[in-house]
């Protein structure tokens, strides 16, 4: 089945002759070295030219990010490397390279651990430079017979390299040696570009040449696995992407092409109109791809960045890398040492290796009962047995989702059917009216359409109501009683009557489904990126990278995370919500049940619940949850839960508990509060206290004030004792 992947532009920035790009890894920038002389930095989420420099009065054909000291290093046709600082534009180093052009998109290379950078040239060298010795030479290596195009550090071995070459040869080298470890023979002409394959599976490489094939070699046994025919002029540039099954082809046909890695089916062609292609740049940990061309240069997204991860009730956590399917278990972390793990500090996991996948998942999800999982991508899904990984059910579906029933599971066939299974055997079939979007699972099956949701009956396939609303997903609670629909921008929190479809007639039960059987409760403006529930709470992550839950109609902020995460689940044990970041980091935030289920209660009206709950929240705690208290309007007794003494007092104000405040404002003696004091006494015509509020705030003015309106010769006495002069 084809690789189901969206294509998405995020930018399209015209200038001069674009001959290298590449992307910034913690930043939303492209670099891009023009055949003008400049170098261009542009931001592809705001579409912004960030940064400019003027290099030389030559072609810059080659640009890097050494990001872990703010560089860009260039390399252009005077045969200069230059360096500058990107932050401050400042240039910080040039030295002449080569005796002849630095050639192409990729010519320089940064290795990813030491202080080396490689250069290639039309000299036919290639030469190792570091930076930490003064840009010394530290070797060079000789071999090609014409111009060296390229070069790419194999990423699971930083000790050898490729290069590819006009010769019509790709040779493979290794730090130490001056001659090439090995040479691969099989293009007609010239090779222009090469890399390595990323994944620990295959010991592959690619080239590109101007025979218009694309080259794909097991540097291991020195041969060509498969030869990829489609471009109609040079292949100029060539990519194993370093997260998706893909292989990514420029031409100076215009064209840049997409393969399946694994299948080698040609999944995709793109046309921007930018005619030729000269470079291509993907990036780890990143669905982004840059592309140079001859009048411009593009940024694209290609699918989704969220991980194929899922965890069960348990704590295991099962996670795709490329194909491999592997494990963790939060349950082998130290009692202690998860004591002393701090809110988003990364989780020291052990990770289990469980095997392949036949298909590429792009999606891992547990059954309700968490023994079996299923891996979804490819346009097919197989559904394996959680321990072994044995597979338990497969076939073809653009999505899928479990039922709260583990034994039932509903696919998506087409854009308009939908497949219910039980116990791995047909048991319905939907065919709607609309175009559909997308399902999700839960007590309901539901169906995402452009313009509305319909939710449908697992074991009639009935529908039972019809929404006109735009969901991207929903979100069930344990109980079924409550369930989040998330739109772009907002999401609402609707309360389900099982009863309303279960006793209503056959009349009653409209092209709308039946109206009775949900109760719209709450909206708010926030949009969701990932979430589940908690008892009636809702834990959610937003697109500003905020960790939140709503109760009550409230939203709490958990969180602020400095990058995006994906919400795993809750252990109520540990007392922690647990996500992920998109290279499968694990993190966690404390998250109190006793919290949780207290505001539940109160949310209930089951005031008995919710005092025997209170004994077991901290007392650290319990000024978060009178703050909860006191906007849900219980205010005396949210004066009685809280432990800030400034919030107790503007609750006893509020109140008209002025005896309290008194109290309070005596403990903490600020002049302000004395006079906040003062005002609420006078309110409630407590003259002396108002006066000796006013006293101790030392406003003796207002104090005067008061006895004279008032006429009272106790108050004015009071102002002549309480002014030191007059003691």
């Amino acid at each position: 089945m084809p690789l189901r992947l969206d294509v998405k532009r995020k930018l399209l920035a015209r200038s001069d002759r674009v001959k290298c790009v590449d992307l910034h890894p913690s930043e939303p920038w492209l670099l891009a070295a023009l055949y003008n002389g400049n170098v261009h930095i542009w931001n592809y989420e705001n579409q912004q030219l960030v940064k400019s420099f003027e290099v030389c009065d030559l072609p810059v054909r080659a640009a890097k990010f050494i990001p872990r000291k703010s560089w860009v290093v260039t390399g252009s046709d005077d045969m200069h490397v230059r360096v500058f600082n990107y932050n401050t534009l400042e240039r910080v180093h040039q030295f002449e390279a080569h005796s002849d052009y630095l050639r192409r998109e990729v010519s320089i290379v940064i290795h990813p651990t030491q202080s080396f950078i490689i250069t290639a040239s039309d000299d036919m060298m290639i030469k190792l430079w570091d930076w930490d010795n003064k840009w010394q030479m530290k070797q060079s290596f000789e071999g090609h017979t014409h111009y060296v195009m390229q070069v790419a550090i194999n990423p699971k071995d930083n000790n050898t390299f490729a290069t590819a070459s006009l010769d019509r040869t790709v040779k493979v080298w290794q730090f130490g040696s001056q001659h090439p470890n090995f040479t691969l023979e099989g293009h007609e002409k010239g090779v222009n570009c090469v890399d390595y394959y990323h994944g620990g599976d295959k010991p592959y490489l690619i080239s590109g040449a101007d025979d218009h094939l694309v080259k794909i070699w097991d540097y291991q046994n020195k041969t060509c696995v498969q030869t990829l025919d489609g471009h109609a002029q040079n292949v100029s540039s060539v990519c194993f992407h370093p997260e998706l099954p893909l292989i990514i082809t420029g031409s100076e046909d215009s064209t840049v092409r997409l393969w399946h890695s694994n299948t080698y089916r040609l999944e995709s062609t793109l046309n921007y109109g930018l005619e030729r292609v000269w470079c291509i740049q993907a990036q780890r940990g990143s669905n982004t791809v840059a592309i140079g061309y001859d009048e411009g240069s593009v940024t694209l997204k290609l699918g989704r960045e969220e991980p194929a991860v899922s965890m069960d009730q348990s704590g295991k956590i099962l996670w795709a890398r490329h194909s491999e399917i592997q494990q963790a278990n939060l349950k082998t972390l130290d009692a202690e040492a998860s004591e002393a793990i701090q809110d988003g500090e990364r989780l020291p996991l052990s990770v289990k290796d469980l095997g392949a996948c036949e298909i590429y998942p792009q999606t891992l999800s547990h059954s309700s009962n968490g023994r079996f999982v299923v891996a979804c991508g490819d346009g097919e899904y197989i559904v394996y047995t959680a321990m072994a990984l044995r597979n338990k059910d497969f076939g073809q579906a653009l999505e899928f989702v479990w039922a709260s029933d583990p034994n039932m599971f509903a696919i998506r066939e087409s854009a308009t059917s939908l497949k219910i299974k039980k116990n791995f055997k047909d048991y319905k079939q939907i065919r709607t009216d609309t175009v559909l979007e997308g399902i999700e699972g839960g007590p309901l099956l539901a169906a995402r359409s452009p313009s509305s949701l319909c939710f449908y009956d697992w074991e009639t396939a009935q529908l039972v109501r019809r929404i006109e609303i735009a969901a991207k997903h929903v979100y069930w609670s344990d109980s079924a009683e409550m369930v989040a629909i998330c739109g772009e921008e907002s999401f609402y929190i609707l309360k389900y009557n099982t009863e309303a479809f279960a006793n209503a007639a056959s009349d009653e039960i409209t092209d709308d489904g039946v109206e009775d059987t949900f109760e719209v409760i709450g909206e708010q403006g926030e949009g969701v990126k990932t979430a589940f529930w908690i008892g009636d709470c809702f834990i959610f992550t937003t697109s500003l990278n905020r960790l939140n839950y709503y109760v009550g109609g409230e939203i709490v902020t958990i969180a602020h995370m400095d990058r995006p995460l994906y919400l795993l689940g809750y252990m109520a044990k540990e007392s922690r919500v647990y996500a992920v970041d998109k290279e499968l980091n694990v993190v966690s935030y404390k998250l109190l049940l006793c919290v949780l289920e207290y505001q539940t209660a109160v949310m209930r009206r089951d005031f008995e619940t919710a005092d025997k709950v209170l004994t077991t929240i901290p007392k650290e705690q319990r000024t978060r949850v009178a703050h909860f208290l006191e906007k849900q309007g219980f205010k005396r007794q949210a004066l009685a839960v809280s432990q800030d003494p400034d919030h107790k007092f503007d609750l006893a104000l509020a109140l008209g508990d002025l005896k309290t405040a008194y109290d309070l404002a005596i403990h903490s003696d600020s002049e302000e509060k004395w006079r906040m004091l003062s005002q609420a006494a006078t309110l409630k015509s407590e003259l002396m206290l108002a006066g000796e509020c006013l006293g101790r705030a030392k406003d003796y003015g207002g104090l005067l004030l008061l006895a004279t309106c008032a006429g009272s010769a106790p108050l004015l006495t009071k102002v002549f004792t309480s002014i030191p002069r007059f003691r």
